[in-house]
């Protein structure tokens, strides 16, 4: 079965915390692709064709998601018509660093992904995260602040020393 057919749930009820889960990356997907399109109006020639890229990569886990939660025999979250972004784009500077921090977002919300029973969402989630890892990076052009991006501190055991 193909990731995008969704998990297999084998006729059992689903695990409400993989379905909150999957809500939750789908939530966030959402608001990239929300934040994508108003960034890339600040943006121009290369960096603007690399927007809407991204951005259409995004629909595509938009989409896989929406398929794993029906599969969860739930309904997946609408997106809203806005969502408050974590910086303003008014320059192709800004434009970037908005761009960063949406993808550093995705990132977040597929962390919770990681323990899924369903190998193939874990797959999912994992390389998701890593792509928005990478599109961090190349929006940036510097590494992640973090071993682990999207992940807090305080779930790193043993404590990574700086």
């Amino acid at each position: 079965m193909s990731l995008v057919s969704g998990p297999d749930t084998g006729g059992a009820a689903p695990a409400d915390g993989t379905v909150s889960a999957l809500q939750a990356a789908l939530s966030a997907e959402h608001a990239a692709i929300y934040g994508y399109g108003v960034l890339g109006a600040q943006l121009r020639t290369t960096q603007q064709q690399a927007a809407r890229t991204f951005w259409d990569a995004h629909r595509v886990k938009r989409d896989r998601l929406s398929v794993f939660i029906t599969a969860q025999h739930a309904t997946p979250v609408a997106s809203s018509a806005a969502y408050r972004l974590p910086i303003l784009p008014t320059s192709p500077a800004t434009a970037v660093q908005l761009a960063a921090a949406l993808e550093d977002r995705v990132v977040s919300a597929y962390l919770g992904l990681v323990g899924a029973d369903d190998p193939k969402v874990r797959r999912f989630a994992a390389q998701a995260m890593q792509e928005s890892t990478v599109l961090a990076v190349r929006w940036l052009g510097t590494g992640p602040a973090t071993a682990f991006p999207g992940m807090a501190a305080s779930a790193i055991s043993p404590p990574v020393e700086p």
